[in-house]
């Protein structure tokens, strides 16, 4: 169990870097990396296909990849998914270029999705599938 959480302290930490608002797709039983990101001050939300646990502080949606309300992902700068089933790759990818948003995920093991994306070593190996074509222009 330290080791998972070792990974989403590692997610975490990364996302609140670089991005201020976001949503886990398929947050399922594991609230972790959206609860360290909320404790960071970003901005998240997550959905599901199936009604989740309600954690405090985090709104949590029921939405399905397959067939997504696009309203609820528009504005976002990434979308992230820890551990997708397979078949949800493609649909992830399509809805990050549709919202124009950046599409991180964290794979098992070796998998990957296509050619694997730009990967991303933050402490653990993120795979960015598609990179938002009109960047915020924030100033640091």
């Amino acid at each position: 169990m330290a080791d998972l959480k070792h990974i989403e302290r590692c997610i975490a930490a990364f996302i609140a870097r670089n991005y201020r608002n976001v949503a886990e797709v398929g947050i399922g039983k594991n609230p972790d990396t959206a609860m360290i990101l909320r404790d960071s001050g970003v901005s998240v939300f997550c959905t599901d296909i199936h009604q989740v646990p309600p954690v405090t502080g985090i709104r949590i949606l029921i939405d399905d990849i397959f067939s997504p309300d696009t309203s609820l992902y528009r504005g976002l700068e990434l979308i992230y998914s820890l551990r997708p089933h397979e078949e949800m790759m493609l649909p992830l990818v399509r809805l990050a270029r549709e919202v124009d948003c950046d599409l991180l995920v964290y794979h098992l093991g070796f998998e990957g999705y296509s050619e694997g994306g730009e990967l991303v070593d933050c402490g653990v190996i993120l795979h960015r599938y598609y990179r938002r074509q009109n960047p915020s222009k924030r100033v640091f």
